[in-house]
């Protein structure tokens, strides 16, 4: 498991951001506590993560903060 920070909204304090793969069964579980938000991802569907992302944040966050965040997500995940 991955632990990350980044700063939600622009004048926020910094949150945490837990990304779990299991290469075993291939997905990957991102979670943000603070946002009482996770996504379940698998392998496959990596091909359009950021929209896929974008579409599960839009729904715990302000239209503004959502490209950044899952921008920010995707890149991690793509890391791992």
């Amino acid at each position: 498991m991955k632990i990350r920070k980044t700063s939600i909204q622009q004048d926020s304090t910094q949150q945490h951001v837990y990304i779990y793969e299991n290469k075993k069964e291939q997905y990957m579980i991102v979670a943000i506590p603070y946002l009482e938000w996770s996504i379940h991802v698998t392998y496959d569907d990596l091909v359009d993560i950021e929209s896929r992302l974008q579409q599960s944040l839009e729904k715990v966050l302000a239209n503004e903060h959502v490209l950044p965040l899952a921008a920010k997500i995707a890149q991690w995940m793509r890391e791992m």
